[in-house]
């Protein structure tokens, strides 16, 4: 599988294309080189492991956004069974934006949410690379309340840009239609467990992200704008997005110890699209933890504990 790494990934490359070509001489020739290949996987790992290290706020930016990153459909298809897509805000459109759908959790039925960037040309331009319109917020929370009245617990994946800012996203109120989710979701009466699997930026992603716990892979952001957004406003440049990206306070580790999120989930070494099969299980244990630990809640007790750890965000007894 081609890896597609990245700039700060380039001693990575070199050595495992050297690893690859030792590979082929085995094959090709009678000449044992077992030992050598077995000595430069012992290096190459090493070596990923003193690269990730020390990875800065833009290189995991950049790692968020990686083309091959597992994304909520990578997920539902290994964390569940019997996954049942449904459609609609009944409205007006598909919101295929977001994927979604009722599907078993090893024992557990949950509603799963989550964006979705696409794949091909054609899926990015038809999940509009995972920014979703007022429509498929609306699907989103049309799928909250029915999970809500048949008491199932609601299993959001946030990895999205942003929401979409078009002139069409505007006149169908796309500012209403995240503010009415935010509402909502603080005040559903089922467990809600949040997983940020990649970028997590703006409204788009809060619209996703209100919840009892909330989850956040190793190397994804989260943040209340993009680096390039912010870099734009502040230096009138997008050249300053790395310098903003430390600024935001957007990594795992510093919003774990701000009190903003709640568990980092470790990724596979070299990012969670080195070992997607991985990356889910060990994301499905921490969800499957969460939802035992909430489920024997009652649903005053949920709602109120939820309401307070939203209201605690920004205080100083949260960091």
């Amino acid at each position: 599988m081609s890896l597609d790494y990245l700039d700060f990934e380039q001693p990575i490359m070199m050595l495992d294309e050297k690893i690859n070509e030792l590979k082929r001489v085995g094959v090709d020739t009678d000449v044992n080189v077992s030992e050598e290949i077995v000595r430069l996987k012992e290096k190459l790992e090493t070596l990923t492991r003193d690269v990730f290290s020390k990875l800065t706020a833009a290189e995991i930016v950049k790692l968020a956004r990686h083309p091959k990153r597992p994304y909520t459909k990578d997920y539902a298809d290994r964390l569940c069974t019997d996954f049942q897509e449904l459609h609609g805000d009944r409205h007006k459109d598909q919101g295929q934006e977001i994927y979604s759908g009722l599907a078993r959790l090893e024992e557990q039925v949950v509603m799963v949410i989550g964006h979705q960037k696409g794949r091909t040309t054609a899926e990015k331009v038809r999940r509009n690379f995972g920014m979703a319109s007022p429509e498929a917020f609306r699907k989103a929370l049309r799928l909250m309340k029915l999970a809500e009245r048949f008491d199932i617990p609601v299993v959001t994946f946030i990895d999205t840009p942003g929401a979409y800012p078009g002139i069409t996203a505007e006149e169908c109120n796309q500012s209403e239609a995240i503010a009415r989710n935010l509402l909502e979701m603080a005040q559903l009466t089922v467990p809600i467990v949040c997983c940020v699997i990649g970028e997590g930026c703006s409204g788009g992603a809060l619209a996703l992200g209100v919840g009892d716990r909330t989850l956040m892979l190793q190397y994804a952001y989260y943040s209340v704008i993009s680096p390039e957004g912010c870099a734009s406003i502040l230096w009138k440049s997008a050249d300053k997005a790395a310098i903003a990206a430390e600024a935001l306070n957007l990594t795992s580790d510093r919003l774990l110890s701000l009190g903003l999120i709640d568990t980092i989930v470790p990724e596979p070494l070299g990012g969670a699209h080195r070992d997607p099969d991985l990356m889910a299980a060990t994301l499905k244990e921490h969800i499957i933890r969460e939802l035992a630990e909430l489920s024997i809640m009652d649903k005053t007790e949920l709602v109120n504990a939820r309401y307070a750890r939203w209201l605690s965000y920004g205080s100083p007894d949260r960091s």
